[in-house]
């Protein structure tokens, strides 16, 4: 039996509340992950050098 299949068998057999809670896991865990992602890390290091060297946009408001 595949992993993902064997794993998705024992979630079945979770109560609610723990799946829940595996669900509220999952989604932190991804998170994480996409967070430190190579195209993450890019694009702050893309940001970073903007504003380096003075590529900012300004937003006014209405209310100055």
């Amino acid at each position: 039996m595949p992993v993902l299949e064997s794993i998705e068998n024992d979630i079945k057999q979770l109560p609610r509340d723990a799946a829940l809670e595996l669900q509220d896991w999952l989604a932190d865990y991804l998170d994480d992950q996409e967070e430190l992602s190579p195209e993450f890390v890019d694009a702050i290091e893309r940001g970073k050098c903007d504003l380096e060297e003075g590529r900012v946009r300004v937003l006014r408001s209405d209310n100055s």
